[in-house]
């Protein structure tokens, strides 16, 4: 292994955690807009900076679940939001402020949170014990209107009497790259105190477990954690391209020098090659092709995912870790626009602090 300068180790994973909440808070507003023609009549120009959620979205997604008569939505979890529920085109993150953070990303602020109480070692029964309390505030701890499936499913087994290190089993849509949203927070943080890619990716692979029991999923958990350590131990001089063309040909079969030779527009990758659903098969070939053909580009790289539209919110959290570790840029101007941006700082900083 190369010794690396620390301080340039300590930049790209304080940057890399920096944009997991920047290229959420972009996506926001056109989350789960599949057609990109409603990207742009809802923005003309399309997302170039954060924005508010527009009132309608082109599709129904807020339908509402229920467990034995109790209203998971609104009675368990997003209890001041089920009012938006069942209402035909209702905007997925109804009334967000721009620069606003989805569900997904304040969960990886609660495995953040976590860590640091915790001395920077994961600890499963923490999370959990933090993330049941977070979701079930009477108070709301987050402005997201939207639960994924994973959620919904986690607490409808919850409120069945399973036991919480059970409530991800038989859970449905599971290989979504929802799930790999908090996992660069327990990665960087675990190899930055010792640097052992097997123990760290056992460790990833049991926080997913505990929402996302897919062995699909798994896998590439395992693969995206060895890209993290190598994107952000790397030497000075190697460059990013090299690990994440490597881990496309491992994990995805996907040979992404040849794919850029094609010159195919964003939409024709994201959108007919892969499609831009949340399934794993899909999300992390496409996010990988944007790290590789803008990498040293890390806002051109996170309005494209914006822009295609589709899962582009958890798809640009994990591609947001990568372009920040491949640049060791924060982009601390767009990032300061967050609503939470001092919060989140505070969190990296004792986070990163604690290795």
């Amino acid at each position: 292994m190369s010794i690396v300068d620390p301080v340039l180790v300590n930049t790209r994973a304080m940057a890399a955690l920096k944009l997991l909440y920047v290229a959420d808070a972009l996506s926001m507003p056109v989350h789960w807009f599949y057609n990109t023609q409603d990207i742009y009549n809802a923005f003309p120009n399309g997302i170039q900076k954060f924005e508010a959620a527009p009132q309608k979205h082109p599709h129904d997604f807020l339908a509402l679940p229920e467990v034995a008569g109790k209203q998971i939505v609104g009675d368990v979890i997003l209890k001041d939001k089920r009012k938006y529920w069942g209402v035909p085109n209702q905007h997925v993150h109804q009334s967000m402020r721009a620069g606003e953070n989805t569900l997904n990303a304040h969960c990886a602020r609660v495995v953040t949170r976590t860590l640091i109480e915790n001395a920077g070692h994961y600890n499963a029964q923490k999370f959990l014990d933090n993330y049941i309390t977070f979701m079930t505030a009477d108070i709301p701890q987050h402005p997201d209107t939207y639960a994924e499936s994973y959620h919904r499913g986690f607490f409808t087994h919850l409120e069945q009497g399973f036991p919480p290190n059970q409530c991800g089993l038989a859970a449905e849509g599971t290989a979504s790259v929802g799930g790999l949203v908090t996992i660069a927070p327990i990665a960087i943080t675990e190899l930055l105190q010792e640097r052992n890619l097997l123990r760290v990716q056992f460790i990833c692979r049991e926080h997913l477990h505990l929402t996302h029991p897919d062995e699909t999923l798994a896998k590439i958990c395992d693969a995206y954690v060895d890209l993290i350590d190598s994107l952000l131990f790397r030497a000075a001089d190697e460059e990013a391209k090299t690990f994440i063309a490597k881990t496309a040909q491992a994990s995805a079969n996907l040979d992404l020098e040849k794919l850029l030779q094609k010159n195919l527009d964003d939409n024709e990758v994201v959108g007919n090659i892969y499609a831009k659903s949340c399934s794993i098969e899909n999300s992390w070939p496409s996010l990988l092709y944007l790290a590789y053909k803008y990498n040293s580009q890390p806002k051109t790289a996170l309005l494209a995912n914006t822009n295609v539209g589709g899962e582009n919110c958890h798809r640009g959290s994990v591609l947001g870790v990568i372009m920040g570790l491949s640049c060791a840029d924060g982009m601390d101007e767009l990032f300061g626009e967050l609503v939470d941006a001092s919060a989140i700082t505070t969190e990296i900083d004792k986070l990163v602090g604690l290795a």
